[in-house]
């Protein structure tokens, strides 16, 4: 594993067929590494649940960090944080009620309809996020300002506990 890694998993029917472009996992790469973050592997898989399913196992295997995109809504096709959360052992609700609040205070309620969370699998940190290029980068935003202390602590077995600096 490198240090503070990601993968980004696309989650479209359509990106994975070639209808349409990748935009919002090529926009959510381009942020991280921006901000100086490493992305090992960037996957666009269907909205099938034995291919997210797959492709969570290897990223997490690979990656401090993935970050699901698409297949957050109330869709039956929706099914990403479902399979997330079906692999997962914690659940960290703080990411998923920032993410729609501030929704809330740029797009009103519609905020209600987004299932944007965050998971521990295994060794790491899985975010989902909308796929719609606002969603990504408002999760970004949330996501490099919190992500390395929580790799931290995630990785902390034994030691001292550190304050995360402020952001």
């Amino acid at each position: 594993m490198c240090k503070t890694c990601f993968c980004i998993v696309v989650v479209s029917d359509s990106v994975y067929e070639g209808i349409r472009e990748d935009v919002s996992g090529r926009l959510a790469q381009e942020l991280l590494i921006e901000k100086g973050y490493s992305v090992r592997r960037h996957y666009v898989v269907p909205n099938s649940y034995r291919e997210i399913h797959r492709v969570l196992l290897e990223a997490v295997r690979e990656c401090d960090v993935v970050v699901v995109v698409g297949g957050t809504g109330v869709s039956p096709r929706d099914i990403s944080v479902d399979v997330v959360k079906e692999l997962s052992w914690r659940h960290i609700p703080g990411y998923g009620e920032l993410f729609r609040l501030l929704t809330y205070q740029r797009e009103g309620y519609k905020s209600v309809y987004t299932r944007a969370e965050a998971y521990i699998v295994g060794d790491s940190i899985v975010y989902t996020t909308p796929g719609s290029p606002k969603a990504v980068e408002q999760a970004l935003e949330i996501i490099v300002n919190t992500v390395d202390h929580l790799v931290e602590e995630l990785h902390r077995y034994k030691g001292i506990h550190r304050e995360p600096k402020s952001g």
